[in-house]
């Protein structure tokens, strides 16, 4: 079931320079941490002079969909929204 959230998170970020990559890899949520198994989309939004920087991964375990925003303006990360898979 998907549910949005709209909550400030703790997010662990992987640089890569020889791939020139910037990915989260460890989510802390609700005293959980979710290591990310896989990026399934990403992509920037502008608002005014702010730009937002959308992640849609999965948990390493798959059981877990999160979409995370990083806001460049004040380097703050925000859960928006979760699902487990299922559809109730």
């Amino acid at each position: 079931m998907r549910q949005k959230i709209n909550e400030e998170v703790s997010v662990v970020m992987y640089y890569s320079a020889r791939k020139k990559v910037a990915l989260p890899h460890l989510i802390s949520w609700q005293n959980s941490e979710y290591e990310v198994g896989s990026v399934g989309y990403h992509h920037r939004i502008n608002e005014g002079r702010t730009a937002h920087h959308i992640f849609e991964v999965v948990d390493k375990t798959k059981s877990l969909w999160m979409r995370l925003n990083f806001n460049t303006d004040n380097l703050h990360w925000s859960l928006e929204a979760i699902s487990d898979g299922n559809a109730d």
